[in-house]
């Protein structure tokens, strides 16, 4: 469908001369193959001078939907939490305009269009950020310090999910599969019998830091996209997520998303203010979050037995078989000496 024909196109352009200073109209709108769950739109809003590059984020045919099993934020809920996260120095696309019913445009917000890559294997294999790799795991430390110390106070309402709440809402998913997996069962026993105490202290939570949600240029990280999971958690979550194997994309001597060691995360996340990291409690949540995306696979494997036969649904669910290797390797005993 093109741009002319697009029905977005009239509501779209009204909301942003509406919402946002100079703007005259919009052009070059085009949907972007990324985002799971929310549709993902880039576009330009046209000045007298220059053009602004934007993007809109929009619920999937703009209606209010519910989100991963309920999980999600809503996109008003996204829209907050980036502008906080923008002032507590954290790095953001700025939001531009959150919409409203009145607009027509359906249930979503307008950002800037951050330049960068998001796609792991280019990330971590292209000359092009060969300078940035090496500040990676650092800089991501940085921000999840910045992050972690928002004041839970500011916040919009959010679900709570500590240690255990996580373990006993995965433990549901698979037990709806009703189809055994030996190594997730060793895997949710491990951790209901290693689980943080209840007394943690949580913070506000990203839910999903890695490849795919973080766009990298050659100067290193420039923005932290796709904030629908956030939610009050334990700290320890964001900084183990990102070291899951599954995120390494091939890498595994280097945890941190393929590019870094857990010491430089660590290091700058201590540096920036976030506390002292807990190695051990970090693991939890690294085994927690291999077990998280085991099942999150086996899902894959229920939609596609249940009639959508993707390529992708079926790509993504054989790799639970990884996450079983990967668990494994998690959970045998260290040797000493």
């Amino acid at each position: 469908m093109g741009a002319e024909t697009n029905p977005l196109v009239a509501p779209l352009a009204d909301a942003v001369r509406r919402g946002i200073a100079g703007a005259t109209g919009i052009d070059n709108l085009k949907r972007l193959s990324g985002g799971a769950s929310q549709e993902t739109w880039a576009f330009d809003a046209t000045t007298e001078s220059t053009a602004i590059p934007l993007i809109l984020r929009r619920a999937p045919g703009g209606t209010r939907t519910q989100g991963r099993s309920g999980t999600a934020a809503g996109l008003e809920t996204e829209a907050a939490l980036i502008q906080l996260a923008g002032a507590a120095g954290v790095a953001v696309p700025p939001v531009r305009l959150v919409l409203d019913e009145a607009d027509g445009v359906g249930q979503g917000f307008v950002m800037d269009r951050i330049e960068g890559e998001t796609i792991a294997r280019k990330i971590l294999r292209d000359a092009e950020f060969a300078e940035a790799r090496p500040m990676l795991a650092r800089q991501c430390g940085e921000m999840l310090a910045r992050l972690h110390k928002i004041d839970k106070a500011t916040l919009p309402p959010l679900r709570v999910s500590p240690a255990r709440a996580e373990i006993e809402q995965y433990f549901q998913t698979y037990k709806t599969h009703d189809h055994p997996h030996p190594v997730f069962e060793l895997a949710f026993r491990w951790l209901k019998d290693n689980a943080p105490p209840d007394t943690t202290e949580l913070t506000l939570v990203h839910g999903d830091f890695r490849h795919g949600n973080l766009m990298i240029g050659p100067d290193g990280l420039r923005a932290v996209l796709d904030w629908e999971l956030a939610h009050i958690g334990d700290p320890m979550e964001d900084l183990a997520w990102i070291c899951v194997n599954s995120w390494r994309f091939g890498n595994i001597d280097n945890p941190v998303g393929g590019f870094g060691k857990r010491e430089e995360l660590f290091a700058g996340y201590e540096a920036a203010g976030g506390g002292k990291v807990d190695p051990d409690r970090a693991k939890f949540w690294e085994v927690l979050g291999t077990l998280k995306w085991g099942v999150m696979c086996t899902t894959m494997v229920m939609a596609f037995k249940a009639g959508d036969r993707s390529v992708e649904r079926a790509t993504i669910g054989r790799r639970s078989s990884e996450t079983e290797i990967d668990l494994l390797r998690l959970l045998a005993p260290r040797k000493k000496g």
